[in-house]
């Protein structure tokens, strides 16, 4: 409980009445107002004690209530830790050699599938939504075109992937045809129609942990999904052409327009759409709304799962020994530089 110090205002003496210099209530005014301002209102000795032990106390709280937002490499919270000096030298030495090689080489790759895709789409007109606003994509495109778009974006997603230093990449099914085979001991015949009905339907989506950026290019190497995105995306050099090839659905957060459908409706339209129609892009939905360090899974938005198709589950796991590609808690200054030495391990399951 705070504790205030009340002043006392002095009654202003009666007209006629002598004032001595020696009494205490000689001061002036200005000199009582000073000294009332300078007083805090709050005790300073008990208000340093409370925030200090609340500092200190609940600094082991913090981290379990946000776990999934805690990192755990070598480098410390928000990439900014206490390094030994041998981190140090490994860090000057990378930041001069590997970081501006790395940096070319994908800038290179970038631009030449932007070039890809300038070529596939010069007399290709984007598929735009009337209902919603700005929302055109090269995904629907047919023939020789969408087969060049879509195998170099695979090649080079995954080319990228080993210029970042994900040199391998590992994978593990859940083989359904194998869960849905028939019990020993029961002809075929007898389980040929219950299998018949229990195959999968086409999925609609993929639904997907976010863990880092690099999650993007795997999906792209993977499946050549198409994501939701930031409208500003779309607008981007290079990276904006590439985005409508994929198919993104962008989202203007600061649209209130009343014709304006909203993002959830635009995705249940594609997931539907992908679910009827195999050759739709698939969408690539993270529920979770945010990233974390992939030790965690946070509640599900409903959203991508209004449209009732079936969805592929996946599960992006980061291996690391000193340096987590996680982007849950570093900055965007910080992430370049410390980005050097990962590997990547997908788990897959689907039902």
């Amino acid at each position: 409980m705070m504790e205030t110090e009340l002043h006392d205002v002095k009654p202003v003496p009666p007209k006629g009445h002598v004032i001595s210099p020696d009494s205490p209530s000689s001061a002036s005014p200005v000199d009582d107002a000073s000294q009332k301002d300078d007083r805090p209102l709050l005790k300073s000795d008990s208000c340093s004690s409370s925030s200090g032990r609340i500092s200190a106390e609940s600094l082991e709280e913090l981290n379990k209530k946000f776990a999934a937002f805690a990192r755990h490499d070598v480098y410390g919270p928000l990439g900014r830790g206490e390094l030994p000096l041998v981190e140090k030298l490994l860090l000057g030495v990378a930041c001069v050699t590997l970081l501006p090689l790395r940096v070319v080489l994908a800038t290179l790759i970038l631009f030449f599938y932007y070039l890809v895709c300038r070529i596939c789409t010069l007399f290709s007109a984007p598929n735009r939504d009337e209902a919603a606003e700005e929302q055109e994509d090269f995904a629907h495109m047919r023939g020789w075109r969408r087969t060049v778009v879509v195998s170099c974006g695979r090649f080079l997603s995954r080319v990228m992937l080993f210029v970042f230093g994900f040199y391998w990449i590992s994978e593990s099914f859940r083989d359904l045809e194998q869960e849905q085979s028939p019990p020993q001991g029961k002809s075929s015949s007898q389980n040929d129609g219950k299998i018949q009905s229990q195959r999968p339907e086409r999925p609609g989506a993929i639904v997907c942990n976010h863990v880092s950026y690099v999650d993007i290019l795997y999906h792209m190497s993977s499946s050549f999904s198409s994501f939701v995105a930031k409208r500003s995306v779309g607008k981007l050099p290079l990276v904006g052409l590439i985005s409508k090839c994929l198919g993104c659905v962008f989202v203007q957060r600061e649209s209130k327009s009343s014709d304006f459908k909203g993002v959830a409706g635009i995705v249940i339209e594609r997931v539907k759409e992908s679910h009827e129609d195999e050759s739709a892009p698939m969408m690539m939905l993270f529920p979770e709304g945010t990233t974390t360090n992939g030790d965690f899974l946070l509640p599900f938005k409903t959203g991508g799962f209004l449209a009732g198709a079936p969805v592929i589950p996946v599960i992006l796991r980061y291996p690391y020994q000193r340096f987590s590609a996680a982007w849950d808690s570093i900055s965007g200054v910080s992430f370049p530089f410390l980005f050097k030495y990962t590997s990547i391990c997908k788990s897959l399951g689907s039902d």
